[in-house]
């Protein structure tokens, strides 16, 4: 079994500094096999959002696979936005834009799905899908393929149709075919875990998406910070999402989902 260790959406220049220290300590108590951040380090593409952003990444447990978010990408400053887009996320957090973590169990791919020309949106392009099917198809049956993005490929039934990552029915399709079995992402500020198959129709495959919600952004849209972790086994995942209560000073175990594969179809087995 493998555990990850799901943040997402910090927005550093945006945080609840009260948040910061109890989630680093349940984060190294935890221990995780892998940590995951998918996306938006920060507000606003600041470098000292982003030293901050590196200062509590250095504090947290590794391997880490970090993946950067359309916040981290400049708003209000034109020419970096459209010439260098990622020049700060890159020298401050990592020159990787596709970050990977191998073992004989699973197999992690990091996506970098943040634009210059959609502000808020994300997109997959022809490249990465192609990227992404070379290594997967590379990996043995005994390994679960998973795909970090900031951007979700599946949206729950009340979000906008827009936050779905642009070209997600291609990207969809290949992932099929490879096999991939797990889907994290961001950017909604919202916990959920839920199978592909509702949105896509594809014989024999439905994937596990499993949306994280902010760690630690005072901008919750509704739901408190929260952080995911995952157990990983073959044919079996459980989703445990941990969430901030105010009274206690502490992130507590909020719910705990069990997802399991048959063939290559995963669904909702049960609630804990």
């Amino acid at each position: 079994m493998r555990t990850l260790v799901q943040l997402s959406d910090l927005h550093f220049g945006r945080v609840d500094e009260a948040l910061l220290a109890p989630l680093r300590e349940l984060v190294i108590q935890i221990d995780p096999d892998v940590l995951v951040v998918s996306g938006d380090l920060t507000q606003r593409a600041r470098t000292a959002e982003f030293q901050a952003a590196r200062a509590f990444l250095d504090t947290l447990p590794g391997p880490q696979i970090v993946v950067p978010g359309n916040h981290d990408i400049p708003l209000y400053n034109v020419a970096s936005r459209f010439l260098t887009p990622l020049r700060k996320y890159q020298r401050y957090v990592t020159l990787d834009l596709a970050p990977e973590y191998v073992d004989e169990e699973i197999a992690l791919l990091g996506i970098n799905t943040a634009r210059s020309l959609t502000f808020k949106d994300g997109r997959i392009n022809h490249a990465q899908i192609a990227q992404i099917r070379q290594r997967f198809s590379a990996l043995g049956p005994d390994q679960v393929r998973i795909v970090v993005s900031h951007h979700p490929f599946d949206l729950p039934a009340h979000f906008d149709e827009d936050d779905l990552v642009d070209r997600a029915p291609q990207a969809m399709a290949a992932f099929a075919e490879i096999g991939v079995d797990l889907l994290l992402a961001g950017h909604l500020h919202a916990s959920v875990a839920s199978d592909s198959s509702a949105r896509y129709q594809i014989k024999d495959y439905a994937a596990l998406m499993i949306q994280a919600g902010t760690a630690t952004s005072t901008r919750g849209r509704g739901e408190s910070n929260s952080f995911n972790v995952i157990k990983i086994e073959l044919d079996r995942v459980v989703v445990e999402r941990y969430s901030w209560q105010p009274a206690l000073g502490s992130f507590e175990l909020a719910s705990t989902e069990l997802f399991q594969r048959k063939g290559e179809i995963w669904s909702l087995a049960g609630l804990a």
